[in-house]
Order: C-alpha cells, then sequence, then structure tokens
C-alpha cells in the first residue's frame, strides 16, 4: 500500500499524538501511586508500598532511559513484576530486567515467575536469586495464585519486620482451594514465607485485625510481613464498592474491557471519583487495609497506562 507525504506526515503526528498522551497517563500513574504512599503514610509511617508490572513508571517520564523518578522511588518500598525469566517456558524479558537492575538499586524486587514444567523451578529461582530478586515460581496449576507451595525457597528463621530483609514470599490471592476463612488462615500459619500477599477480603468478608495478627508469625515463630493485594487501574464487580447501575462507561470513567477478565474493566484512573475509592477517606479501600493492620498493599494494574490515552 502507497501513501502520500501528506498522509504520512499525518500517520507520524498522530503516533506522536498518541505517545505524549500516553506518556501523560504514565505520568498521571507516577502521581496515583505516590499519593496513595503519602496518604498510607501518613497514618502508618512503615506502611509498605508495592507496585505490580509497568517498571517504567520508576524512571522520568516514564521513560527508562530518562533516569530513575525519585518523588516515586522514594514512594514505594518494593516492586513486583510477572514473568520475567519464565512465561509458561524459559523466555526472558531483557527490557524489563534492564529496569529492574536499575530499580533493585533502591527497591526489593519481587518477581512472580510461571513455570508450567515443575523440573525449570530451580532454574527460574536461580535466574532471579542471581540477580538479587526474590521470587515466587507458581506451577501450572497455580496460574492464579491459589496454591501454597510445597517449599520455601531461602528458608530462613530470621524476623522480618522489612521488605528489604525478606528473602523469599508467597503470592496467594485467590481463595478457591479453601472451605473457609478459618481453612485458609491455618494453611499459611503452617509456613515459614518471610512475606505474604493476600487479598483484603475472604470472599466477601475482609480479615480482621485478629485475623492479620495471626497471620504475622511465621511456622518457626519469627515475625513475618503481611501485604494486602489491591487493584488500582481497573474496578472489579465483585468489589464492595461496585453499584448495580455500573458497566462500561457508565460511570464514564469505566472506560475500556479488560480482555480475559470478564469482571473487570479499565479505568480512568486519574479521575477523582475512583481515586476517592481507593484512597484519601474512611471508607477507601487503602483504609480499609490499614484498619485492618495490614503491613502495606500490592498495587496490581499500575500498567493500566499502557491502555488508556490521558484526557480531561
Amino acid at each position: 500500500m502507497k501513501y502520500s507525504a501528506q498522509l504520512l506526515l499525518i500517520l507520524i503526528l498522530c503516533a506522536c499524538s498518541k505517545e505524549k498522551r500516553s506518556a501523560k497517563a504514565g505520568i498521571k500513574m507516577q502521581e496515583f501511586v505516590i499519593n496513595i504512599s503519602s496518604y498510607a503514610k501518613s497514618l502508618d509511617t512503615d506502611f509498605i508500598i508495592i507496585p505490580q508490572n509497568g517498571p517504567e513508571l520508576a524512571f522520568n517520564n516514564v521513560d527508562p532511559s530518562a533516569g530513575l523518578n525519585i518523588p516515586f522511588t522514594d514512594a514505594i518500598d518494593g516492586y513486583g513484576i510477572e514473568e520475567l525469566f519464565y512465561n509458561g517456558a524459559y523466555t526472558p524479558d531483557n527490557y524489563r530486567l534492564g529496569m529492574l537492575q536499575q530499580i533493585k538499586a533502591t527497591e526489593k524486587v519481587l518477581v512472580s515467575e510461571y513455570v508450567s514444567d515443575n523440573s525449570n523451578v530451580t532454574d527460574a529461582l536461580n535466574h532471579n536469586y542471581n540477580e538479587g530478586f526474590i521470587c515466587f515460581p507458581r506451577l501450572n496449576t497455580n496460574y492464579d495464585y491459589l496454591q501454597i507451595p510445597d517449599s520455601v525457597p531461602h528458608l530462613n528463621a530470621n524476623d522480618i519486620t522489612t521488605l528489604s530483609q525478606a528473602q523469599n514470599y508467597l503470592y496467594l490471592i485467590s481463595n478457591g482451594s479453601y472451605t473457609s476463612k478459618e481453612a485458609m488462615i491455618n494453611a499459611i500459619t503452617e509456613t515459614d514465607f518471610d512475606v505474604v500477599i493476600i487479598d483484603l477480603f475472604y470472599d466477601e468478608s475482609a480479615f480482621t485485625t485478629e485475623d492479620i495478627q495471626r497471620l504475622k508469625t511465621k511456622n518457626n515463630g519469627a515475625k513475618r510481613l503481611v501485604i494486602a493485594y489491591m487493584n488500582i487501574g481497573s474496578a472489579e464487580r465483585f468489589r464492595y464498592y461496585w453499584k448495580k447501575s455500573w458497566g462500561l462507561h457508565h460511570p464514564l470513567w469505566i472506560r475500556k474491557k479488560y480482555e480475559g477478565y470478564e469482571d473487570e474493566f479499565w479505568v480512568k484512573f486519574w479521575k477523582d471519583d475512583w481515586q476517592a475509592i481507593i484512597y484519601g477517606n474512611d471508607d477507601s479501600y487503602t483504609k480499609k487495609i490499614i484498619d485492618a493492620g495490614f503491613d502495606g498493599a500490592y498495587l496490581d494494574n499500575v500498567e493500566a497506562y499502557y491502555f488508556l490515552y490521558y484526557s480531561d
């Protein structure tokens, strides 16, 4: 197909415009994470913030060549990444690895690998620990984070009071393997993971401060950290905040379907109504996490800016 010089110029200008809007969306996500952190740490100075994926956010203008964004890196305590070396098979992502090698200078890096062949688990662990990352390898029966692995990598008997001390972690945000909240709590307390990431809720019931205090002790008696999963880039139908009248474009900030997840929608995360759901008031998601006694929040879908262009 041949293009006229005029059409090519239009296409180039459109591409540049989209890149600028995407960069603006990324900057808005940086601001969102920083504001969540500021709010949470104003209530609990030791509260831990860990965004997941979208590592470009750690850099100025969301550009990995532009240097680390210090206000952003100061606001967070770690960085979570999925499928860095393994996405079923060994498929290293050198682009993201390069960013994480810079991020790890100031932040703990937590990598969740998807390893479809059990024989590759050791290799996945080695790749990550050689980089100074901690790793949670999940097998093909555990894609949705619903199982506790049989073994703990880099097992230790140390008290873990800061994220920088952690040598391993458990990522268990689905509760489908357990018949009750108590059964899930008991299963976790029998492990020696340094950090446990779980949802704030078991079904529609939030974990209580008593529940979380029980989970803060490893089976070997040492202390550990318990972090709450929180989705800040997409809205979920099954959450307490969802209203029956809501749907795609209702409200208007519910912007786009999340392919592969029928109960989720990408949101215009920079809009005040969505941000008020997440932080800044007593009914906000972040406040509920703090009230329950969690040590921090694991922020999912911060890469929402990949899929949405910023507009007022």
